[in-house]
């Protein structure tokens, strides 16, 4: 039977070297490791009861076991503490909080003894190894790596990355229909690396757009060296994708750079996201330019710009409407993604319809509230008039500067104008109390009479109820409220707070009387 007193120091010391070298680990973990093994067979001889801790000296390694005692005034577990003036007779400098170590006999290393220290040491150097690896990659997300498939569950694939750590691409994160079998070499993108109690979980993905990215950065030494930015990527991975380029060197084409000398770099790309095809567009600094490239090959007519919503209405001429929307929506979806702008597509002839319909609409608004003939209607809609408000509010020069009318006429028809406004805000306001909507919303600034009623017919009567509502609630365009009315999301969520306002008066009150 082997005790601690015969297992060779060198040697130990020589163990722990070739431990920490294997595994890549430091070699003061591997004798902590082994400290703590001795440490936990020499408790199961002695007792649990007791401190026993073991000590490996770093230069011989020569074994020491040693039980701990704590120097205190009253001793409650007599396994680990001392009586103050029993320590002082051991040691005539002992204090309380001190401890006083005996050393112990060498223990007999029995089979379940060796196998406990074999099972400690085990465990410690797998928590040394993930410690290790964790260490190693959390700083590497955004990189990519190469590695070997080490076997496919249930289409996870574990990576093999070359003995140092395994990692996994999850079904979701690998290419549709790509085929990965054990032992074939892979490249991924490393998006996510999280400390878990099993290990560290290397999470790789080959669908990610940043992958792309990475891979032109191996392939073009302009986008290495910092002079052509990649500035957005949009994929549907395996079939198709868009990456969009700036140059920040004028005589370089970003364009001609990424795809190289016939095509071999944008070919190399290519070949390893298994023939997924690749448009490399220029970056504009112009939303409706960078969808205009987006939108590429098809042509764009027109763009309409909706800020506040972030959307883009984008006329194409009929013959390229699908072109525009690709198969099953893959080309606007992709440019959607890849300029952050929600895309409407609509073909010329719908367009030109959707505008005359505007256009009529408008003229038999002016027709009826101004009571005027279709040609003054017409005017007045050409020029960019579309509300009877602003007929009446407008500075009356903007009405004269329009061919054939004289302030006589301009004046007239602000004139109706303002009578047929207050005739309906009167009707509306009749309409308010009848529905019951309260005297402090209508109050509020920024609601109209037409709007009150809006609010009332949805039931929206009090403060409380309008206070309770969200802007989403007013101007959503499925369902919102107010959604007929020319209002964007701020304006609505300014109102809502005006309504809230009430809530915090007493509050106010409150703390001016407490001061």
């Amino acid at each position: 039977m082997v005790t601690t007193a015969d297992i060779p120091r060198l040697e130990m010391l020589q163990v722990a070297d070739a431990v920490a070298r294997e595994k890549s680990i430091d070699r003061e973990e591997v004798l902590e490791a082994m400290e703590q093994a001795i440490q936990k067979a020499g408790r199961s001889k002695y007792g649990l009861e007791h401190d026993i801790r073991a000590e490996i000296d770093r230069r011989n390694g020569e074994i020491r076991l040693l039980r701990f005692m704590q120097v205190v005034d009253l001793v409650e577990n007599e396994a680990t503490q001392i009586a103050l003036p029993e320590a002082q007779r051991r040691n005539p400098e002992a204090q309380v909080g001190d401890f006083l170590t005996d050393e112990l006999p060498p223990i007999d290393f029995g089979r379940i003894a060796a196998q406990t220290a074999k099972q400690v040491i085990t465990q410690r150097m797998r928590e040394a190894e993930r410690k290790r690896q964790y260490e190693e990659f959390k700083d590497r997300v955004g990189e990519i790596v190469s590695g070997a498939v080490k076997r496919v569950d249930f289409g996870n694939v574990i990576v093999d990355l070359g003995g140092r750590a395994e990692a996994i691409i999850r079904r979701d994160e690998s290419i549709p229909r790509e085929a990965l079998r054990p032992s074939d070499r892979v490249r991924a993108y490393i998006y996510d690396v999280r400390e878990e109690p099993r290990g560290p979980q290397i999470l790789l993905s080959r669908t990610h757009p940043q992958f792309m990215a990475a891979l032109f950065k191996q392939e073009v030494p302009e986008i290495y060296d910092g002079i052509i930015e990649i500035k957005a990527v949009a994929r549907d991975p395996g079939s198709r994708a868009k990456i969009a380029v700036l140059s920040h060197d004028p005589s370089i084409d970003p364009i001609g750079a990424c795809v190289g000398m016939r095509g071999a770099r944008v070919q190399a790309v290519v070949q390893e996201l298994q023939g997924e095809k690749i448009d490399i567009i220029p970056w504009s600094p112009e939303p409706a330019n960078f969808v205009v490239n987006a939108l590429a090959p098809a042509e764009v007519s027109k763009v309409v710009m909706d800020e506040d919503n972030g959307k883009l209405e984008v006329v194409v001429p009929d013959d390229m409407l699908s072109l525009a929307i690709g198969r099953r929506g893959q080309n606007v979806r992709l440019a959607s993604q890849l300029t952050g702008w929600d895309i409407d597509i609509l073909p010329e002839s719908e367009e030109s319809e959707r505008r005359q319909k505007e256009t009529r609409d408008r003229v038999d608004s002016f027709i009826a509230s101004l009571d005027v003939d279709e040609v003054i209607a017409h005017l007045l809609v050409a020029e960019g008039f579309s509300r009877v408000e602003e007929v009446a509010y407008v500075d009356v020069g903007e009405l004269t500067s329009i061919e054939g009318f004289d302030e006589g006429l301009a004046q007239e028809l602000q004139r109706r104008a303002v009578e047929f406004i207050e005739k309906r805000d009167g009707e509306f306001e009749e309409k308010r109390k009848e529905l019951g909507v309260a005297d402090e919303v209508r109050d509020i600034e920024g609601l109209t009479p037409a709007m009150l009623v809006g609010l009332g017919e949805a039931g929206i009567k009090s403060l409380d109820d309008l206070a309770d509502l969200a802007g989403d609630e007013l101007v959503d365009p499925k369902d919102g409220i107010l959604r007929a009315f020319d209002l964007d999301l701020d304006t609505a969520n300014a109102i809502i707070m005006k309504a809230r306002a009430h809530w915090f008066e007493g509050e106010d009150q409150q703390d001016a009387a407490a001061q």
